[in-house]
């Protein structure tokens, strides 16, 4: 029966029988006054919260596809097996969080040099989140390579024995050429736009390159690091990973935009619901198809419910291989070229706001886009990795994108008429 830690104190037990798995809180937990909710989907209370909602929210404390299967091959268990691979890498987890009690005493173990960080990205694809190293356990959602770690005075450290991570390291990839500084760009450029993101930079390690993010669900106190809780939209949802899409196979429907907006406006304020609404209109703006519900997130304290600042911010305009269909739909349409005003306007109604408001926000939003853009891109350039590959691709791909989202929200019109919308939504029907 596995206990679960909130930073660091017992919060409630995994249960597992012969025919099911359950959570529990535990009765100190919920009288304690720091207490808060692992989920918006598990809400205080000492009732049993049975496998159709734990077992979905465990597995989105895993990383998926590659990354998942060289974490299953690595540790010799089923992707099926979610309380064995949590067990296993529980230690340091997404938010205030860790299912699995420290072995020994927790520390921070110095990568010793550029050359040994280097080896460390260059194993992660069969090696993630270093597992098999003694005293690490840590794991992060996400289809992409990523590493937890401590980052202090210009040093990196590996945390051992539940030690909690300052940062995560984001190492360049092969497939998607030039990936570091567009992630550095867009979110710089949304920093600069005035939304709230997590802090960025990029660094070199030998031959390679890597975005280096700030956790935002960490927190310096007098020397040491505090854990902040925090679940993506997929856990506050009862979904599992794989509807993170509002269209996918699992048999699963996805979260659409207004149910996050519904989620938003049942726990959250007024000025959250419109930082959502700004975050959806920059990632079509921006051409960032992948901003599906895994990559928004909420933060849980006690007595708070508040959006997350925004990550995974990377345009995919750049690259010929990446599809152009948005993750959510956006009053019908997952085209981002092909969102009119009517679908604002759909979007709206169906989420509960003013039209008007919204559009009027659409034209806003791309305006500064527009007017910070350049100046985002001397943040990158500024940065230890410089251009890269295809920072310039990616600037003028957005500013074009940028003028066609404006223009089709306040006409009405598709911006580029030789272009074909999506079967179903047909320009002028």
């Amino acid at each position: 029966m596995p206990d679960v830690y909130a930073d660091g104190v017992i919060a409630g037990a995994i249960e597992t029988g012969l025919r099911e798995t359950a959570f529990i809180y535990d009765p100190a937990w919920l009288k304690s006054p720091a207490r808060f909710p692992l989920s918006l989907s598990m809400p205080l209370s000492a009732r049993e919260w049975g496998p159709d909602v734990i077992l979905p929210w465990l597995m989105n404390l895993l990383p998926e596809g590659a990354p998942l299967r060289a974490l299953t091959r690595a540790l010799g268990a089923s992707a099926e097996d979610v309380l064995a691979l949590i067990s296993a890498s529980g230690g340091d987890l997404a938010g205030a969080l860790s299912i699995r009690p420290p072995a020994g005493l927790a520390r921070n173990e110095p990568i010793r040099d550029e050359a040994a960080l280097e080896r460390i990205l260059n194993e992660l694809p069969a090696k993630p989140f270093l597992v098999g190293e003694e005293g690490v356990a840590m794991s992060l959602a996400g289809a992409q390579d990523k590493l937890p770690v401590a980052f202090e005075n210009g040093a990196f450290y590996i945390p051992v024995n539940g030690a909690a991570s300052t940062h995560i390291l984001k190492p360049d990839t092969a497939s998607l050429p030039g990936s570091v500084q567009n992630e550095a760009l867009c979110m710089q450029l949304a920093r600069r736009c005035g939304l709230n993101v997590a802090d960025v930079t990029t660094g070199i390690a030998g031959d390679r390159s890597y975005l280096l993010v700030t956790r935002y669900d960490r927190i310096l106190n007098e020397g040491a690091v505090r854990r902040i809780h925090q679940e993506d939209f997929c856990q506050a949802l009862g979904r599992p990973p794989g509807a993170k899409y509002e269209h996918n196979a699992t048999g699963v429907p996805g979260p659409s935009l207004a149910d996050m907006f519904a989620l938003i406006g049942e726990h959250m304020t007024a000025r959250d619901t419109n930082r959502f609404l700004d975050a959806v209109i920059f990632n079509v703006a921006i051409g960032n198809v992948d901003s599906h519900a895994k990559n928004y997130s909420i933060l849980l304290t006690h007595g708070r419910v508040e959006l997350a600042p925004l990550y995974d911010l990377m345009s995919g305009l750049a690259w010929a291989n990446i599809t152009e269909t948005h993750a959510q739909s956006v009053g019908g349409q997952r085209r981002g070229r092909y969102i009119l005003m009517r679908h604002w306007q759909r979007l709206a109604a169906a989420a509960g706001l003013s039209a008007p408001a919204v559009l009027r926000r659409v034209v806003s939003v791309c305006d500064r886009i527009a007017d910070e853009l350049p100046r985002a891109r001397e943040d990158v350039l500024a940065m230890p990795a410089g251009e890269g590959v295809l920072l310039e691709t990616v600037s003028r791909e957005i500013a074009a994108r940028v003028k066609t989202v404006r223009f089709n929200a306040r006409t009405g019109e598709p911006g580029d008429p030789a272009d074909h919308p999506e079967d179903g939504d047909t320009p002028g029907d």
